[in-house]
């Protein structure tokens, strides 16, 4: 067990830091906006000081709070997942071009929130910094406190200067083992002479990945939604009686008669705006699909059929009614789809609970992903966790929905962590496993390494 020390901003309900304390990382001082998530921190972390507030208001508190636990001590690591929705690559291009031509560009204030936390980070000298991101942050501009635009990569290099040597790379969290698809961007800054040596060998801190889709070269395939969930309990979510289980947290939302209709008539690994018709049977309508527009740019197609070229009757596809008229419902043609089986899930976000989101429909069933299988299709259920406020209070279902879609996957986390203080502490040994890869030798190394 580790007795390293840690920081953790943006900290949400503290699921990222449930895999430093699996490894025995102390976090000692958090910081988190909102209330509802403050409470589940601190419920499960009490030895944690969570500091609840606008990290712009509470740099100085941070700072002081994290030196008089320290008393001296250096601080090892800090942890940080700025929010992502103001990040995309879009937004990039939008900005870009506005400069050339000589605008004031519109800055997302949300990226700004990086300037804080350098302050914080400046302030306590961690040995180690990791960033976690959505991979657009690579190229995401900011407004520079010096003037002009700068990059967010690029502002963290210059804000901590030459002492720390840093990597980034986009991790796909399914070759961690998780059973889901979800992208992040890891950057990790470190004036460690272990860590630094091992950037300049390998160009990386990450470990290496465990699973690929294939499972070739001695790697696991892919962990999938049917290794995960197949065995609970069925749910149907066409009335109270069948949403529910007595398993806590595996239920889901009602859906209205028309949205029961089209996700009935869904079959496996399709998408309800592909149906065909129920009336006569005809399955020769045109499915929905892109196009791209006079611009080249791909968008959902406005002329795919609702109603049944053979008998005129509506296809059990999403429809809006205007005026006793009509249309298909405009939005992404990965909305109200099934997932696969035989795939890890799509990216659990803060909409998981809706079936008009990406690839959120239960493989076979007629509903959404329960929180209970989100739980385990997040990895949350490797590790003890209450959905419970300091007063014993459970939190609104919207709040555990919210924490999901914020956070990273424990189970990856726990390996990059683990990782980092196996090059730490033993340099040759993470040297073999990065270069030899998973073998099974190696990833018998690997994990006792992490586990000792």
């Amino acid at each position: 067990m580790s007795n390293k020390t840690a920081i953790s901003l943006f900290s949400s309900g503290g699921i990222g830091d449930l895999a430093a304390h699996a490894l025995g990382i102390q976090v000692l001082v958090a910081n988190e906006l909102l209330p509802d998530r403050v409470e589940l921190h601190r419920r499960n972390f009490p030895d944690t000081n969570v500091i609840q507030g606008d990290i712009w208001e509470k740099t100085e508190e941070i700072i002081s709070a994290t030196r008089s636990v320290l008393a001296g001590r250096t601080l090892d690591l800090m942890f940080a997942t700025p929010p992502c929705q103001g990040m995309s690559s879009n937004g990039l291009g939008k900005l870009l071009n506005g400069i050339r031509k000589g605008e004031k560009p519109k800055f997302d204030g949300r990226n700004q929130l990086i300037v804080p936390t350098m302050k914080v980070a400046n302030a306590l000298q961690p040995e180690t910094i990791v960033f976690e991101n959505v991979p657009e942050m690579e190229n995401t501009l900011i407004e520079d406190p010096r003037g002009g635009t700068i990059c967010i990569v690029d502002f963290i290099k210059r804000e901590l200067g030459p002492s720390y040597y840093g990597s980034w790379d986009v991790v796909e969290f399914a070759d961690y083992g998780v059973p889901q698809r979800r992208k992040r961007l890891i950057t990790i800054f470190s004036r460690n002479q272990s860590l630094r040596k091992f950037i300049e060998d390998y160009g990386t801190l990450l470990p290496p990945t465990t699973h690929s889709q294939d499972g070739v070269n001695g790697k696991k395939t892919w962990v999938t939604v049917r290794d995960v969930i197949a065995n609970l309990p069925p749910l149907d979510a066409k009335n109270k009686l069948s949403a529910t289980s007595e398993i806590p947290y595996h239920c889901v939302p009602i859906l209205d008669d028309k949205k029961y209709y089209w996700v009935s008539n869904t079959p496996p690994e399709c998408g309800a705006f592909d149906n065909q018709c129920v009336s006569c049977g005809c399955c020769d309508n045109p499915v929905h699909g892109t196009a791209k527009n006079d611009r080249g740019i791909n968008r959902a197609r406005n002329d795919t059929p609702i109603r049944c070229k053979e008998c005129g009757e509506l296809l059990p596809r999403p429809w809006v009614e205007e005026g006793g008229e009509y249309r298909l419902m405009s939005g992404f043609t990965s909305a109200y789809k099934r997932m696969s089986w035989d795939k890890p899930a799509s990216t659990l976000t803060r909409n998981l609970s809706y079936a008009c989101s990406d690839h959120k429909l239960h493989p076979e069933q007629n509903r959404v992903l329960s929180l209970f299988e989100a739980f385990h299709l997040h990895t949350i259920s490797d590790f003890d966790y209450e959905w419970l406020r300091c007063d014993g209070r459970t939190v609104r279902f919207k709040t555990v929905r919210d924490v999901i879609g914020e956070s990273i996957p424990p189970r990856g986390l726990r390996l990059i962590y683990g990782f980092i203080l196996l090059i730490i502490e033993d340099y040759h040994r993470a040297s073999a496993a990065h270069s030899h890869g998973i073998t099974n030798c190696h990833q018998r190394l690997l994990f006792s390494a992490l586990e000792s």
